[in-house]
């Protein structure tokens, strides 16, 4: 089966074709962006504006006609925080409809921290155990573990690097790097959020842990990780006192000089920040000493619950 799935994720608008069936390693065969930043563009009451709303339809609609050239013979659409988040979602989601024919179903926080758990069970298979998985989106924050494909707890918090880059650094950055108060304020309220979660967690134990999103990949790249071009079965991994070190050069550094590193993607550099602050206090919280990177996150998931559904 060829299968195409598209992913409105709060930075990007992301069409992954892949050939697979049920039982078999879903192998890619084609793959399409379009950077909207979506969390970005949503006003102060919330609301997806008309130049967004604009841009997600003409993404859509151009990924639709990407799919019917590459032959896609089945096609999923989901929307995650951006989409979710937005105050006039209901009128978004009917207008892709309307111009695009495209059915967007908005995938709820706690379910797409499972589907990522999903994808990460079966990359590394039953020896990881016990696991848990962390994932930093543009919109959100997905914690989620267990010992089964199902995760025992599943969670997820409004923490991602988009979001919070909006809101405590004004989106993006100008030449000189953040102000030290802003920085202290976010990571307070990032702090806060994890309280909870910290609780939650405190008494559970993990084999291994896990990390998804493109926010630990690159901070894992920073950090001395092998860089993409050694391909996705280089084992990678990410260690608190690496991140610690990443940390505080991005508090440092101007956006153009975090644009001019080696596996910074331009279009994100300015959320590494904040993203690098959430990893940071989330490690912490979570006691986690060491994270291994996992290529395969959300996308997959939906691909995988599919193949298990034919």
């Amino acid at each position: 089966m060829r299968l195409g799935v598209l992913d409105v994720g709060s930075n990007t608008v992301h069409l992954l074709v892949v050939d697979a069936h049920r039982g078999a390693h879903p192998w890619p065969a084609a793959s399409e962006k379009s950077v909207l930043r979506l969390s970005e563009q949503l006003g102060r009451d919330g609301s997806l504006g008309k130049a967004g709303a604009n841009a997600l339809v003409d993404a859509v609609c151009g990924a639709r006609r990407a799919a019917d050239r590459y032959g896609v013979e089945d096609f999923l659409a989901f929307a995650t925080s951006a989409v979710r988040d937005a105050t006039n979602s209901a009128d978004v989601l009917a207008r892709v409809r309307k111009e695009t024919g495209v059915e967007l179903r908005v995938v709820p926080g706690e379910e797409e921290a499972r589907l990522t758990f999903l994808a990460v069970r079966r990359w590394f298979g039953w020896s990881a155990g016990r696991l848990l998985d962390l994932d930093i989106g543009g919109g959100s924050l997905e914690i989620a573990g267990g010992a089964d494909e199902d995760p025992e707890v599943a969670m997820s918090l409004p923490l991602g690097a988009g979001r919070l880059t909006r809101r405590f650094f004004g989106g993006v950055r100008a030449a000189r790097p953040p102000a030290i108060e802003a920085v202290a304020e976010l990571a307070e309220h990032v702090e806060s959020l994890l309280d909870p979660v910290a609780e939650k967690l405190a008494t559970m134990a993990w084999d291994t842990i896990k990390a998804t999103s493109k926010t630990f990949r690159t901070l894992a790249r920073l950090a001395g990780a092998a860089p993409s071009a050694a391909g996705v079965y280089e084992p990678r991994r990410l260690s608190a006192p690496g991140l610690r070190q990443v940390l505080t050069f991005l508090r440092l550094i101007p956006l153009d000089a975090v644009n001019e590193l080696e596996g910074v993607s331009a279009s994100r550099a300015h959320q590494l920040l904040a993203g690098a602050v959430v990893a940071d206090a989330t490690m912490r919280r979570l006691a986690i000493p060491e994270l291994h990177i996992c290529p395969w996150a959300l996308r997959e998931g939906v691909i995988l619950r599919r193949l298990d559904a034919s």
